[in-house]
């Protein structure tokens, strides 16, 4: 399963996610967020990361071109938008980085027509992003059947696990869960967060007997970033 832990603010916490098991890191770009960063010290951060791992601008409402100038200024694996972009945008956007994860609020009617959009992945998250509220898992279920959702909103150490079995996502987004204060990862709460997951994924992605011959689960090749 693709864990993504996002509000990366600083390198201690950027190479202890990707040590403890995380696929990806998410960089906030978007003004007025407590774990907003500059496109400077993201690129300072990317430059000490492992080669291979992930990573995501995070953006609001902003203008599709400073969007992919500050990806590809940054090193930056690809976007995820945030804010109320149109398709036009979206499409834009994606035409120019590797790949975009697009954002809704749970319960968006926006989401029924998710599969025929331009985005790579469909995150579903609550109405107050970055606060730390669950929302209401069944509303995730308004995602059609062959998206990769990622599932954010309110996930910790504790919950996760539920939320996986509830929501079956292809994969998981945490920020304030896994933080002792905005922009500062705990590590004992990563940890746990990190081992819950995979743990609940390994029982969830047991082949069927009559499944054996599947393809095994693959995120690098499903996004088109194997090496």
């Amino acid at each position: 399963m693709f864990v993504k832990v996002c509000g990366i603010t600083n390198e201690e916490d950027a190479l202890l996610a990707v040590a403890l098991g995380a696929d990806a890191l998410g960089f906030v770009f978007a003004p007025g967020s407590r774990r907003q960063v500059t496109a400077d010290t993201a690129r300072d951060i990317v430059r000490r990361l492992p080669h291979g791992v992930v990573t995501v601008g995070v953006f609001r409402d902003e203008r599709p071109e400073r969007v992919v100038e500050i990806v590809h200024r940054v090193g930056l694996t690809g976007a995820q938008l945030h804010g109320r972009e149109p398709i036009s945008e979206v499409r834009w956007v994606r035409q120019r980085v590797q790949f975009v994860i697009q954002a809704f609020q749970a319960g968006d009617p926006a989401l029924a027509a998710a599969a025929n959009g331009p985005a790579d992945i469909v995150l579903v998250d609550s109405a107050q992003p970055g606060s730390g509220k669950v929302f209401d898992w069944s509303l995730a279920e308004g995602v059609p059947g062959g998206v990769r959702l990622l599932l954010a909103g309110g996930l910790n150490p504790d919950n996760v696990q539920e939320a996986v079995r509830r929501v079956r996502p292809w994969g998981v987004d945490v920020s304030t869960g896994v933080e002792s204060a905005p922009g500062r990862k705990d590590p004992r709460k990563l940890r746990r967060f990190l081992e819950a997951t995979k743990e609940v994924a390994a029982v969830l992605e047991e082949p069927r007997p009559e499944a054996s011959a599947e393809r095994p689960f693959d995120w690098e090749v499903d996004l088109g970033l194997e090496p």
